[in-house]
Order: C-alpha cells, then sequence, then structure tokens
C-alpha cells in the first residue's frame, strides 16, 4: 500500500516535471519569437549631380542637385539582442554606426543588424549617408524614440556640405538643398520634384577606381581654389530656371543642359583634386561617346567614379546599354545598370526575422 503511495507520489512530480518544463519550453519559444520582432529598413542610392554654389560669398556655400535611384539598395533588418553586434554586406560600418548611436544615447538594450544589401562604398552614390540613415531609423523604431532624418543626421555626422542623401531618404524624387549658412547644422532642402516615371537612368561603374573620399575629401576642400561669383551665380540660375521647369514639363534636352552646366563647371573645379572634370579615365571615355552620339543629359554623380546618362523611355536606354555591353564584353572593370528615379523615400516597417 504504502508502495502504491509513493509510486503515485512519484508518477505525480514526474508529470509536474513534465508540465513545467513542457511551460518553460513555451515561454522560450515565446521569449524566441518576440525577440526577432524587429525592424526592416530599405533605403536605395542616389546621384548627386552637382554643386551650384561654391563660391558662398552671400552666406551660403554648397548647393547642390540630386535624384533618389531605385536601385542599388541599402537594406537591413534589426531587432533587440544582448549585445549590439552586426552580419553581412557592409556590416563594419553598420556596427560603427550602430555603437555611436547607442553610446550617444545611452541605450539600455543590445540590439542585433542583419545587413541584407548595401550600396556600393565610394562610388559617388551616397553609400555612407543612406547607412548610416538606415542605421538610426532601425535604432529609433526600435526604442521608440521618433527620431526625424535631421536628427539621425546630426548625431551620425552626416550631411556635413549635401542635403541631397538626407532629402531622398525622407521623400524621394529630386532634391535642391539649400547648402550651408554659418549656424546650419544639415543643408536644409528647399525644392523637390518627381522624377518622370518614363525616363531612365544608365549608371557606369568603373570597379578599378574609387571616388575622392574620407581625408582626401577634407583636404580637397580646403585646398581647392575659391570658385568664380558670376560662375556661381550662373548655375543658380540653370537650376532655378531651366533644371526645375524641365523637370515638370518633362523636357529631358532642357534639363539635361542645366545638368550639364553643374558637371562641367564644378567637374574642372574638382579636377586637381580627382585628376580630371571626372574621376574615372575609362568612365569618362563612356561619357564623352555618349555626348557625342547626341545623349543629352549625363555627368559623374558625387566624386564618383561612377557616371550616369539619362534617356527618354526605356527603348533608349536598352539600346545604348546593349551596346555598350557588347563594346565592354572583354573588360571585367566595366559593369553597367540600368535604373530608374525613384520618388518615395526609405521603407522603414516593423516585421518579424526568421
Amino acid at each position: 500500500m504504502v508502495s502504491c503511495f509513493l509510486k503515485s507520489i512519484l508518477l505525480g512530480y514526474n508529470s509536474a516535471l513534465k508540465d513545467a518544463e513542457r511551460i518553460q519550453s513555451i515561454f522560450a519559444a515565446k521569449e524566441k519569437t518576440i525577440s526577432k520582432q524587429g525592424v526592416s529598413v530599405v533605403t536605395t542610392a542616389r546621384l548627386h549631380m552637382g554643386f551650384f554654389d561654391l563660391n558662398g560669398g552671400l552666406g551660403r556655400k554648397f548647393g547642390s542637385l540630386g535624384v533618389s535611384l531605385d536601385k542599388p539598395s541599402t537594406s537591413l533588418y534589426a531587432y533587440l539582442a544582448d549585445r549590439i553586434t552586426a552580419n553581412g554586406p557592409g556590416a563594419e560600418r553598420a556596427l560603427k554606426t550602430a555603437m555611436g548611436i547607442s553610446r550617444t544615447l545611452e541605450l539600455p538594450h543590445g540590439f542585433h543588424i542583419e545587413m541584407r544589401e548595401a550600396i556600393p562604398e565610394h562610388a559617388g552614390l551616397g553609400s555612407g549617408t543612406q547607412m548610416s540613415l538606415a542605421v538610426g531609423a532601425a535604432i529609433s523604431t526600435l526604442f521608440g524614440l521618433d527620431l526625424g532624418v535631421r536628427e539621425i543626421a546630426v548625431l551620425t555626422s552626416r550631411g556635413a556640405r549635401s542635403g541631397i542623401g538626407l532629402g531622398t531618404f525622407a521623400t524621394g524624387g529630386v532634391i535642391v538643398d539649400g547648402g550651408r549658412a554659418a549656424d546650419t547644422d544639415v543643408p536644409p532642402v528647399i525644392a523637390r520634384a518627381e522624377f518622370p516615371p518614363a525616363w531612365r537612368i544608365l549608371l557606369m561603374f568603373d570597379r578599378s577606381s574609387s571616388g575622392v573620399h574620407g581625408a582626401h575629401e577634407i583636404a580637397a576642400f580646403r585646398q581647392l581654389p575659391e570658385f568664380p561669383a558670376d560662375s556661381a551665380a550662373e548655375l543658380c540660375r540653370y537650376v532655378l530656371m531651366q533644371a526645375l521647369p524641365a523637370l515638370a514639363e518633362h523636357d529631358l534636352p532642357a534639363f539635361g543642359k542645366a545638368i550639364r552646366q553643374l558637371q562641367w563647371r564644378t567637374g574642372d573645379h574638382f579636377a586637381p583634386a580627382q585628376g580630371g572634370r571626372y574621376a574615372s579615365p575609362l568612365v569618362s571615355s563612356i561619357l564623352q561617346q555618349l555626348e557625342s552620339q547626341g545623349v543629352d543629359c549625363l555627368g559623374q554623380s558625387s566624386w564618383g567614379p561612377t557616371g550616369f546618362a539619362i534617356f527618354a523611355d526605356e527603348t533608349d536606354a536598352r539600346q545604348v546599354l546593349e551596346a555598350l555591353e557588347s563594346q565592354f564584353c572583354s573588360n571585367q572593370d566595366v559593369q553597367f545598370l540600368l535604373c530608374k528615379g525613384y520618388n518615395s523615400g526609405a521603407e522603414v516597417s516593423s516585421c518579424s526575422i526568421d
């Protein structure tokens, strides 16, 4: 009788133990699911088509025009974790940005950033700004901080000279920023226009070269001679009275004329720092070839080496792309990418991480 009693106790104990283990496993699974509730951020590259006031005689310097592209992209997932970690393409840069934000804001918890895609670095496509804003937006959403683009830019020291990347992250489209005054934290966006949906943008990459960046870029701006005030005045007129109206009327030849003026004058001004009007001799030769063929709108994005050409429709763009791919099929350094303008800002959304 005693043995039966003990047996029943043992059976009950084992059953309770199994129930406890089952409950713990349920909570563990639930905790794992909760910890993988995170944030997805997708943002795209931008073209920086040129500065229009490098003189600064009116108290504001730089001022620039650029456009958001639908590709290439920077894409990441972020979720709370024990430590701050990152993996995937561009993870080192993402981690450095994340650690800096965490230290400044004294965040109470770690998190993991899983990079899925990253815009090529030092190609003139705004990879650093888009990475910083994407990481900042993810952290802001994870911790409920409600940080705006300007606040993230200040936190991550972006927008030193140009507000184009900030504007494209926020709204996409064609962005004009107003440059910097003495007390400006980030250059303000002063105009935005829709990029015509039928137009196509052909990018030209030189994988053997990289654009001026970092300390070299800072030194270049310090060493360049003063930009002529009359040239700055003309470029401002080209932007206000030609580029922006041409976009509104989908007039590519007129838009291209304004962009070529920005490219020629600023490119020649930067030539001592980048080795010529364009940074890459290879891209320069392609641009000269396209110009001789009557392409209306072309140039180099930022410090390059990436070049671009804009076409009125996909048919024209693909004809040129196929001809260039055939011409350069044996050159492994040259790469082409056909893309569109992107008239929306970055996508930031809650998600579940598998």
